[in-house]
């Protein structure tokens, strides 16, 4: 699959939450988040492996019992079902990969 660049294709997940879809394969998935400073992704769990890239901006992150700033150029990859949330302390894009696919963001 190969896709070129463009500013549409974004869907509001949560409130200050917009992620595109990049591309996908059998076993990932690539996308794009841009999330809105002050907005807050609850603590929540899924099967699937998430690896990221902070873009710009800067987020918290509560990753098991531990919390991380997370600041332009950071990195993280959070093992299936553990534990997870972010607060985003000002507006930051992230890169994120997940595998296996994330059905629920196939577009």
């Amino acid at each position: 699959m190969f896709k070129k660049a463009d500013e549409s294709g974004y869907k509001e997940v949560m409130e200050g939450v917009n992620l595109k879809t990049l591309v996908h394969g059998e076993r990932t998935l690539l996308g794009e988040f841009r999330l809105a400073g002050g907005s807050v992704v609850p603590v929540h769990q899924h099967h699937h492996e998430q690896t990221g890239y902070l873009l710009s901006g800067r987020m918290r992150f509560l990753i098991g019992e531990n919390s991380y700033e997370a600041e332009k150029g950071d990195s993280w990859c959070i093992p299936g079902n553990v534990e997870h949330g972010v607060e985003v302390l000002e507006n930051s894009v992230v890169i994120e990969i997940f595998s296996p696919v994330r059905e629920d963001y196939v577009t």
